[in-house]
């Protein structure tokens, strides 16, 4: 198997180095190309006619029709004491127009619909707002979860370079009689072992590249993941302060308050539904006969007013249904804001324990690298036995990659915690929501910090190379 995965490196050294992804390149191809993202704000699109379609109910209507029309009959009064020339009033082939225009003056109902339209679309807006920022959250979790498998990648090839030059060194030693073939035999084990595992983490690291290149709307995941920065956050920061932070700046919140508002509106247009409408309608009408006027085109304007004064019981029905949507939509309104208040102070205790586990974690790495480097002083003193000193760098290892998945858990940590204030890629409420190009910052200050964490690229800091692990001895 070494010498498969010897080939296999070589080809890779070999082969010209894939392009190097960056987090700030991650979310800029996600709000572009994600496929999720642009569902969504097709979406918008769509609720966006909602007021136009309110107005086409209350702007000018202008119709225009014509016919040609074939008679049985003519029906012509000859010339008589009615008048000195013939009169058709029906001719054999009877050809028409119009235009009509209709304009409604006073509709209430109508005016309701246009309100309730306007805040639909604004609930729409918070919806399509809400998605993009998980959207965006999920393609940075992924990033994270892709960079922590890269790590461990590296890990797992200084164990394999490690337990190469170990099993190469033993089986010089096996050959010059200095050592048995017992030493020789867990040698060649530790390695191919090493080899398992190094090739389990990458095809781990392929799949997360694969799930992120499925998310940025990539044809392959060739390519390489910088190592992301860690995002800080005041662990301290008092709940309530965050838990008010989230009311003003969640998506969902601000939703589920306009929904609330858009019940109402809906309700109003239920009682505006008891009051009389008046509108205008005009019409200008041609004809190839004159009829009794003897003119071939006439007019007309007409004002109407209609009032229902007895519908069967539906807005009664209708005003019920409006109370039940308005008392929903204020229980929605109650579980968003106490759901926020759950994520906040969950993400707060989340992310405690995430640093406590990261500290441990880094100082279970720095007592392994001490142990690593005493037992192999020990060893070469004639105190440790082969088995220790083999223990010692899988301790080593094991802790490494510990490490790495605490830090993998603490950055995730630190981001639900943005992620539930509302400071994780969030545009500003008040803004123009239905703007796609607008590019808010990744990360928004939280109480107590004065500038918001920027993501920067931090300099890739260079591995520690553990001690080489001296052949086992009979």
């Amino acid at each position: 198997m070494s010498s498969l995965l010897a080939l296999t490196l070589a080809a890779t050294l070999a082969a010209a180095p894939p392009p190097v992804l960056t987090l700030e390149d991650a979310l800029s191809r996600a709000r572009k190309e994600n496929l999720d993202l642009k569902a969504a704000q097709a979406r918008l699109e769509q609720a966006d006619t909602a007021s136009r379609k309110a107005w086409a109910g209350y702007l000018p209507t202008i119709t225009a029709s014509g016919a040609i029309i074939r008679n049985s009959d003519a029906a012509i009064i000859p010339p008589g004491p009615i008048a000195p020339v013939p009169i058709t009033i029906q001719p054999l082939v009877q050809r028409q127009a119009q235009i009509e225009l209709r304009q409604a003056i006073i509709a209430p109902q109508l005016w309701a619909g246009i309100s309730a339209a306007y805040k639909s679309e604004r609930v729409a807006a918070l919806n399509v707002e809400q998605a993009r920022r998980e959207i965006l959250f999920g393609v940075a979790q992924a990033y994270y979860g892709a960079a922590a498998q890269g790590k461990a990648v590296n890990v797992q090839e200084r164990l394999v370079e490690l337990n190469a030059a170990r099993a190469k060194d033993t089986r010089v030693r096996f050959e010059a009689g200095t050592v048995t073939r017992v030493a020789q035999l867990r040698a060649e084990q530790d390695l191919s072992r090493a080899e398992q595992d190094l090739i389990r983490a990458q095809n781990a690291y392929a799949s997360a590249r694969l799930v992120l290149a499925t998310l940025l709307a990539f044809d392959d995941a060739d390519f390489d993941v910088a190592p992301p920065p860690e995002p800080e956050v005041p662990v301290k920061t008092d709940p309530d302060q965050l838990y008010q932070r989230s009311l003003e700046q969640r998506a969902d919140v601000a939703a589920s308050r306009e929904t609330v508002e858009l019940a109402r509106t809906n309700k109003l247009g239920a009682w505006l539904a008891y009051l009389p409408t008046v509108g205008v309608n005009g019409a200008y009408r041609i004809a190839n006969s004159g009829g009794f006027t003897g003119q071939s085109d006439t007019w007309l304007i007409t004002f109407a007013a209609s009032w229902t004064l007895w519908d069967g019981g539906l807005r009664e029905a209708n005003l019920t249904e409006a109370s039940a949507r308005i008392a929903e939509s204020l229980a929605n309104q109650r579980k968003a804001e106490l759901t926020a208040r759950e994520d906040v102070k969950r993400s707060q205790l989340d992310l405690a324990s995430a640093l406590a586990n990261r500290l441990k974690a880094e100082q279970t790495v720095e007592l392994a690298r001490e142990s690593q480097r005493l037992t192999d002083v020990s060893f070469k003193a004639g105190v440790a036995t082969y088995l220790e000193v083999a223990d010692a760098n899988t301790a080593l290892t094991s802790a490494e990659i510990g490490l790495v998945n605490e830090r993998l858990q603490s950055s995730l940590a630190a981001l639900r915690l943005l992620r539930s204030v509302g400071a994780f890629e969030a545009r500003a409420l008040d803004s123009d929501l239905k703007d796609p190009d607008a590019v808010p910052p990744h990360l928004q200050p939280l109480p107590g910090q004065t500038m918001p964490q920027q993501l920067e690229q931090p300099a890739q800091p260079q591995p520690e190379q553990p001690a080489q692990q001296p052949a086992p001895q009979p």
